[in-house]
């Protein structure tokens, strides 16, 4: 006879999809989205996670303003959080001819470089991060996703 185990709580995946202008506006919009998005899934403001989200949405809608813009086309940012386990971040772009180096291929910008720094930010603050072939509902569509994960502690 085996011993009854523990009921199991339901996980609730939450996910949050906007597109924005690829302009500085919709950058800093999507930002300020995503912290009023986490504070309703209950990652308050001015908390490491929280901060952590933000510098990277920040960072990825910068590099979609930035680098990844086709005039009259967004950029859309998908939020996806399971509690006690998982935040993804994703950005995605319509330009796919620029893309950024792959993590194990990015080099650090020289000291002096004004520009550069945004994806080692990425980096030092997610658990992992990848440049993929921009999807949606199984169809291949024009540009790039940047998606960073960070890893949650368990309840």
């Amino acid at each position: 006879m085996t011993a009854p185990s523990a009921p199991q709580r339901p996980v609730t995946v939450s996910t949050f999809t906007q597109r924005f202008s690829s302009t500085p506006l919709g950058a800093r919009l999507a930002r300020h989205l995503a912290l009023v998005q986490l504070h309703t899934w209950g990652v308050p403001h001015g908390t490491p996670l929280s901060d952590a989200a933000a510098t990277i949405v920040g960072e990825l809608a910068a590099n979609a303003v930035t680098h990844g813009r086709v005039p009259g086309r967004d950029f859309e940012l998908r939020l996806t959080h399971t509690p006690g386990v998982l935040l993804r971040i994703e950005v995605s772009d319509t330009r796919g001819e620029r893309r950024p180096p792959a993590r194990e291929e990015a080099t650090a910008p020289a000291p002096l470089d004004e520009t550069g720094r945004g994806l080692f930010l990425v980096d030092a603050l997610a658990d992992r991060w990848e440049v993929l072939d921009r999807v949606s509902r199984g169809v291949a569509l024009p540009g790039k996703t940047v998606r960073a994960e960070l890893d949650l502690p368990s309840a």
